[in-house]
């Protein structure tokens, strides 16, 4: 079950990333596409990644990837129609359900841990720092959310490393490239425009 887990969530994920990377520097439909569907993809890889945290005790990133669905399904709509009046207001919901199930992993983690004193709380903390910065700032087409989803693929991928996942924490280097070529295309169309401007 625990290798099902593992292929389930670690595919999901690294398809996701690859088709956000690939959606760089595309034109606007087929990126649009790209976007669309990786949004997808990340959502249904949340069960398996939710089920693995929640077996080793991982309260906080556990937590955060169930909290983070509204945020997830914010990328989405917002790539399906990123005019739409309602986004505004569904934004501020998913941030707000998001921060309140980081509260209740860390403070359900710190009852468990007796506190904040071991390597995989930290290294949950800086996964969740890398979702949550990276996921706002992606939902907005903004280049500073793929440095924040490379700190959450390394902090992912060592904590998963340390607790015996080692298909998993593959999956998060793989993704780390991916973030890394993303993040290099982003910033390139980024300097373009500012060149033309």
């Amino acid at each position: 079950m625990n290798l099902i887990l593992q292929i389930w969530g670690g595919s999901c994920y690294l398809l996701n990333k690859i088709l956000f990377s690939l959606a760089q520097n595309r034109e606007h439909e087929k990126a649009r596409i790209l976007k669309i569907t990786g949004w997808i993809i990340y959502i249904l890889g949340v069960p398996a990644w939710a089920v693995i945290l929640f077996r080793k005790h991982d309260w906080i990133a556990g937590f955060l990837e169930v909290g983070g669905l509204p945020s997830m399904v914010f990328g989405l709509v917002s790539s399906i129609n990123p005019h739409h009046r309602a986004g505004r207001y569904f934004d501020h919901f998913a941030r707000i359900v998001t921060v309140l199930f980081i509260l209740l992993g860390t403070g359900y983690s710190i009852l468990d841990f007796g506190g904040l004193k071991s390597l995989s709380q930290g290294l949950e903390i800086l996964t969740t720092i890398g979702f949550l910065a990276g996921s706002y700032y992606m939902a907005r087409n903004h280049p500073v959310g793929w440095f924040f989803f490379m700190l959450m693929n390394a902090g992912m991928g060592a904590l998963m490393l340390i607790q015996g996942h080692p298909l998993l924490a593959l999956q998060q280097m793989i993704s780390l490239l991916f973030v890394t070529a993303g993040c290099r295309k982003s910033l390139k169309s980024s300097m373009a425009e500012e060149q033309f401007i």
